[in-house]
C-alpha cells in the first residue's frame, strides 16, 4: 500500500474521532473505531462469497445439522455472516440502525462474533445510538474502502497497528498495560531471531511463534514481519494468549484482518488455563506485567507444582506470590521444542527483580539455578530506563535457548545497553526515552559479536559486554557459627527472668523457690556447674526440692547466663559446642571455591573460634548485573565543591539584593 493510501485510511478513521469528540473521551475512541474497522474489513472480505453463503443458509434451513463447516467452506474464510445486512444498508435506515446492526453482528460466525463481544461493542452501539451518532458513524465506515484488492492483508495490518498505537498513546494511564513500544519490540525480535538468519532463508521454512501474554499482538506482528522480510516464502504461524478481553479482541481481529488464523489467539490466564497445552514453538517472546501477583491462580499453580512436579510447567519452583514473572518464563520453557527437533529461542522482558530476588534455595533462586545449570540462559541485556509508558524503572531482556551455538555453551553474556537511547520530543506517560534505529542496529551487531568484543580489551565497546561461566552465578550460602560463651550471675534482672520461665511457673512452690535464691543476689560464677551447684545447694538448704531433669537446668542456665567473650564455652551435648545465635553469620562463597579454604582466608583471621555448620549450607544463584558493570567515580575535589557553593551563594545574594531594591 502506498503512503498516500495509508494516510487516507488514517484520516478517515480520525474523521470518525471528530464525530465522537464531546460524547466520548479521547481514551475511548479506540473502543468505537477499532471494532468498526474490523467489521468493515470482514464485510469487504466476505462480499465476493455473500451469495454463496446465503444459498447455503437457505439449503440447510430447518434441518438439524451443524452448518458451521459448510458455511466456512461457502465463505472461503475461517468466518462468515449469514445475514443480508451491510453497513451501507444499515446507514440508509437511521431509525432502525441499532436494531439492524445488532442483527448484523449476530449473524457472524461465533469466532468473529466473540471478538466483537470482547470489544463490548453492544455497549458502544447503545452509547452511539443514545447520542444520535450511530447512523453517522456507520455511514462513515460504510464509505471506508478496505477491500482486499485495494488494501492487502499486510497493508491492512499496518493500518490497524498504527491505529492501535495511536489510541494507546492517547491513554497514557493504560498504554503500558496493552502496548509495548515498537522500538523495544523490534530490538527484542532482532536479538531473538537474528542469529537464525541463515536457517530462516531456506525455501519453504516454517516457524511457529508464541506470546503467552500477547496484549494487542505487537510482538507477534513484528516477529512475523521480520521473518517474512528475510524470506518472503517463509510460513510464520503466530499464536498467543491474553487475559484482558479488549486486548485479546484487538489481537485476534488483527489476525483476521491479515488473513491469518484468529483461533490461534486463546483467551484466558496462561497459568490456570493454558490455551496451547502440549504445543511446542520455535520462538517464544513476551513482555509480561512487572511485579504482578498471581494470587488469583494460586490454587491451580500450586496444584500443578505439587502433583506434576518436574513433569509440569512449574517444577523448578514457585516465586513469591506478588511477582509472577518467573511463572511466565517457566511456562514458555515448557513449550520449547526438544533440541533434537531443532530447539527453541525465548526472549522475555523483566524488571530487575528476577536477577537477584530470593535467598539461596528460595523459589526464585531455584528457578535461576534450573535455567542456568541446564545451560539455557544465553544472555541478559540491560535496557535504558524510562522506555515504557507506565513505569520508569530499568528493564532487561532475558534470552533463553536450548540450542546454544557451540562457542556459547556453558557461558552467559551480559550486555549493557543502558546508554543507547535518545530523548523523546514529547513524553508519553513515564516514557521519556526511546531506542533509535541506529541504536537498534548497533546493539544487534554488538550482541552478535559479544564473545569477540568481550575477549578483546582494546575493543572500543569492550566495557559494554561481559561473558561469564554458568557456575559464576552460583554460590554456597554457608552458616558461620561461633561458640556460645557465658558467665553466670544472679541479679534482680536475671532472677526476674528465671521467675518468668515456664519451668518455674509450674512449681507449686514457685514463690518460695525464688525467695530461697534471693540471698545469692550479686553473686557471679565463671562456670555453669558452679552456678547450678550454688543455686541447688541454697534451694535444698531452704527445705525445698530442686527440680530434676535437663530442661529445668537449661531454663536456669538461659535465665542467669550472660554473654561474655571471656566466658565459659557451652556445649549442646557431649563434645558438641553450642553456637551463639546472636553471633551467627552468613557468607556467600562462589561455587568453585572450597568453603573451608574461604573460612581460613576470610573468617578465621578475625574470629579464630568460628566454624561452618555444613548441615545448613544452601546453594543459591543470582545475577548481580549492576555490580559487574559498576565503574567507580571518585568524588570531586573539596576545593571544587567549595568554589561552586561560594558561586551559588554569591548568585543568591545578588538575586536577593535585586528583590530588596
Amino acid at each position: 500500500m502506498n503512503p498516500s493510501k495509508h494516510t487516507e485510511l488514517v484520516n478517515h478513521a480520525w474523521s470518525v474521532a471528530d464525530l465522537l469528540r464531546g460524547d466520548f473521551k479521547q481514551s475511548e475512541y479506540g473502543k468505537v473505531i477499532l471494532p468498526f474497522i474490523v467489521l468493515r474489513r470482514l464485510e469487504t472480505v466476505l462480499e465476493p462469497t455473500r451469495a454463496a453463503v446465503q444459498e447455503t443458509v437457505e439449503r440447510f434451513k430447518g434441518k438439524d445439522i451443524d452448518t458451521d463447516r459448510f458455511l466456512r467452506r461457502a465463505s472461503g474464510q475461517s468466518f462468515y455472516n449469514t445475514t443480508a445486512y451491510t453497513l451501507a444498508k444499515i446507514a440508509n435506515d437511521p431509525e432502525h440502525a441499532a436494531t439492524n446492526l445488532a442483527k448484523y453482528i449476530a449473524g457472524f460466525s461465533p469466532n468473529a462474533r466473540e471478538v466483537l463481544e470482547k470489544y463490548e461493542f453492544a455497549q458502544q452501539i447503545k452509547r452511539l445510538d443514545g447520542a444520535n451518532l450511530l447512523y453517522k458513524v456507520v455511514g462513515r465506515f460504510a464509505d471506508l474502502d478496505v477491500r482486499p484488492e485495494v488494501v492487502s492483508n499486510h497493508a491492512m495490518g499496518y493500518f490497524f497497528e498504527d491505529l492501535i498505537r495511536r489510541f494507546s498513546e492517547l491513554s497514557n494511564e493504560t498504554a503500558g498495560e496493552h502496548f509495548t513500544p515498537r522500538e523495544v519490540i523490534k530490538l527484542m525480535v532482532n536479538l531473538l531471531v537474528a542469529p537464525d538468519a541463515d536457517a530462516l532463508s531456506v525455501p519453504g521454512v516454517v516457524r511457529k511463534v508464541l506470546d503467552p501474554a500477547c496484549g494487542t499482538g505487537g510482538m507477534l506482528s513484528t516477529t512475523h514481519e521480520y521473518i517474512t522480510t528475510l524470506n518472503p516464502d517463509a510460513t510464520v504461524e503466530v499464536y498467543g494468549q491474553e487475559l484482558n478481553p479488549e486486548s485479546w479482541a484487538i489481537c485476534r481481529s488483527d489476525l483476521m484482518i491479515k488473513g491469518q488464523e484468529p483461533d490461534n489467539i486463546a483467551f484466558g490466564n496462561s497459568f490456570s488455563d493454558d490455551g496451547h497445552q502440549g504445543a511446542k514453538f520455535d520462538y517464544l517472546l513476551a513482555n509480561p506485567p512487572f511485579g504482578v501477583e498471581w494470587k488469583k491462580v494460586k490454587d491451580e499453580v500450586e496444584h500443578e507444582y505439587e502433583t506434576l512436579g518436574e513433569s509440569g510447567r512449574f517444577g523448578a519452583g514457585l516465586p513469591r506470590i506478588n511477582d509472577g514473572s518467573f511463572l511466565f518464563l517457566q511456562h514458555m520453557i515448557s513449550k520449547m521444542k526438544p533440541r533434537e527437533a531443532g530447539g527453541s529461542r525465548i526472549a522475555i522482558v523483566f524488571n530487575g527483580s528476577p536477577l537477584f530476588t530470593g535467598a539461596a534455595e528460595s523459589g526464585e533462586s531455584r528457578i535461576r539455578q534450573w535455567i542456568i545449570e541446564n545451560d539455557w540462559l544465553e544472555a541478559i541485556v540491560a535496557l535504558p530506563d524510562q522506555l515504557f509508558y507506565n513505569t520508569g524503572i530499568s528493564t532487561y531482556f532475558w534470552i533463553v535457548t536450548n540450542r546454544k551455538q557451540p562457542d556459547h555453551e556453558g557461558k552467559v553474556i551480559l550486555l549493557d545497553a543502558r546508554d543507547y537511547w535518545q530523548k523523546m520530543r514529547k513524553s508519553l506517560g513515564d516514557k521519556r526515552k526511546e531506542i533509535g534505529e541506529d541504536h537498534i542496529t548497533e546493539i544487534t551487531r554488538l550482541y552478535g559479536e559479544a564473545l569477540e568484543v568481550a575477549a578483546d580489551p582494546e575493543h572500543p565497546l569492550h566495557g559494554k559486554v561481559k561473558v561469564f561461566r554458568n557456575q559464576d552465578f552460583g554460590y554456597r550460602r554457608i552458616t558461620v557459627e561461633r561458640p556460645l560463651k557465658l558467665r553466670f550471675e544472679l541479679t534482680d534482672e536475671t532472677l526476674a527472668a528465671l521467675e518468668a520461665t515456664k519451668q518455674v511457673h509450674k512449681l507449686d512452690y514457685a514463690d518460695k523457690f525464688i525467695d530461697a535464691l534471693r540471698p545469692l543476689l550479686g553473686t557471679t560464677w565463671p562456670t555453669k556447674a558452679e552456678a547450678l551447684n550454688a543455686l541447688m545447694g541454697t534451694v535444698v538448704d531452704a527445705g525445698l526440692q530442686w527440680p530434676p531433669g535437663a530442661p529445668f537446668a537449661k531454663a536456669v542456665r538461659d535465665a542467669i547466663g550472660v554473654r561474655d567473650p571471656e566466658g565459659e564455652i557451652q556445649y549442646a551435648r557431649k563434645g558438641v559446642i553450642e553456637p551463639d545465635t546472636d553471633l551467627r553469620d552468613y557468607e556467600n562463597v562462589p561455587l568453585d571455591e572450597d568453603v573451608e579454604d574461604y573460612l581460613k582466608r576470610e573468617v578465621l583471621p578475625h574470629v579464630p573460634d568460628a566454624w561452618i555448620d555444613h548441615t545448613k549450607t544452601k546453594i543459591g544463584y543470582e545475577i548481580p548485573f549492576t555490580r559487574h558493570f559498576y565503574v567507580y567515580k571518585p568524588p570531586r575535589p573539596l576545593p571544587e565543591i567549595d568554589a561552586e557553593l561560594k558561586a551559588l551563594e554569591a548568585e543568591i545574594q545578588t538575586l536577593l539584593n535585586e528583590v530588596t531594591e
